[in-house]
């Protein structure tokens, strides 16, 4: 099965995420990381079922520090929702599906 997350990365984030004409979900995240493991089956739901009104993007903050340090990235998971190239909310934390479909209702809604 093809996932539906997109992965990003530092070359890549200004076409996949600033570019994009969808509002993107972008969750920091790194290998190491338990909670992130924890919500990354929640994403790739949202993702696959909000498909037509939201873009899923991960970034692993290991290979991609530029990018994590540029949005001041200090904890993961952290999940950054852009919209027309700006950051229009962040999401901090491991959070159920549901709080996380909460807190994307104005973009999904």
């Amino acid at each position: 099965m093809a996932m539906a997350t997109v992965t990003a990365t530092d070359a890549d984030f200004e076409d996949v995420v600033l570019k994009s004409d969808k509002p993107v979900l972008v969750d920091f995240w790194a290998a190491w990381c338990g909670p992130c493991r924890q919500i990354a089956p929640s994403l790739e739901a949202i993702s696959e079922e909000q498909a037509d009104k939201i873009t899923v993007v991960k970034l692993n903050i290991d290979e991609n520090p530029a990018t994590a340090a540029k949005y001041g990235i200090m904890s993961i998971p952290t999940m950054n929702v852009y919209q027309g190239g700006e950051v229009v909310k962040t999401i901090v934390g491991a959070k159920p599906k549901a709080a996380i479909e909460r807190d994307l209702a104005d973009f999904i809604g």
